[in-house]
């Protein structure tokens, strides 16, 4: 499947914002699956654009305007070529341990009642890793609804689990709090979905989870969806949490109240036939 993505992230300023600086893991990798055909970061003013990596082996670009700004525009733009994998990551940039994504953060830090939903998934006894995840899937979309929107880099995983709703980002930290509890390494994903029903514009882009199966690598799993990962998806950053893979992070000085819009379209393309 080819996918197309054109991803707006609009800024307003009451009055110029000096200081600016945006950091942006919104540029895939090529990996088994998935392979990245064109892609472009396009900021509306002038400015300096660097490209690095972090930890976790995400490109990340971090983008300063060369004045002060009361408006700015990150828009980004491309083509991806995915294949079907049934959710099996591999050929990906791997830069930590296995271990390390069994480590707690504020966001996925387990609640009484989802350490009870994770040891009631596993009272059955199945010692298999992939049973006991889509057991594990099941179980956090019948308890919670899916809400789209925009993502809070403030709801943690508790909180969203006690009121029994949220957006993408929220049921991926119940899903990933409780797979750790479980002692199964589990990371955040952050990334673009072509929704079955055709609709391309969002509001949004999308976070699902990937968790580590014995002889099988890393598997993605979309709780808002209820869903395996699937050629649909196109995979990003990764983290222990949001904090670690969202797609825009930014500090600025001054600019007063700060308004924010973004305009998501991700369709399938068709791809060029070869005479």
């Amino acid at each position: 499947m080819r996918i197309r993505v054109v991803h707006e992230t609009i800024y307003s300023y009451e009055q110029p914002a000096r200081g600016l600086i945006q950091v942006l893991r919104m540029t895939p990798r090529d990996h088994d699956g998935q392979y990245v055909r064109r892609w472009r970061i396009e900021p509306s003013v002038d400015g300096h654009l660097t490209e690095r990596e972090d930890g976790f082996g995400n490109i990340v670009h971090w983008f300063s305007p060369d004045e002060p700004a009361d408006a700015l525009v990150i828009r980004v733009a491309g083509e991806v070529d995915t294949n079907e994998t049934h959710g099996i990551v591999r050929g990906a940039v791997e830069r930590l341990p296995d271990p390390f994504y069994l480590r707690e953060t504020d966001l996925t830090a387990p609640s009484d009642e989802i350490q009870d939903l994770a040891r009631r998934v596993a009272s059955s006894g199945e010692r298999d890793a992939l049973a006991t995840l889509h057991r594990l899937l099941g179980a956090v979309c019948e308890t919670m609804s899916f809400e789209p929107g925009p993502a809070s880099a403030s709801t943690s995983a508790a909180k969203s689990f006690a009121v029994g709703r949220g957006v993408c980002q929220d049921l991926t930290h119940v899903f990933i709090a409780a797979a750790r509890h479980l002692e199964i390494p589990t990371r955040y994903v952050s990334g673009y979905f072509r929704r079955e029903d055709g609709e391309a514009e969002q509001k949004a882009a999308h976070a699902w989870a990937e968790a580590l199966v014995p002889d099988l690598g890393w598997v993605g799993f979309d709780p808002s969806n209820c869903i395996g990962t699937t050629e649909a998806y196109i995979r990003v950053a990764t983290g222990l949490d949001y904090l670690g893979a969202a797609p825009i992070r930014g500090s600025r000085t001054g600019g007063g109240t700060e308004t924010l819009d973004v305009h998501l379209r991700v369709e399938q393309a068709q791809a060029a036939t070869q005479s």
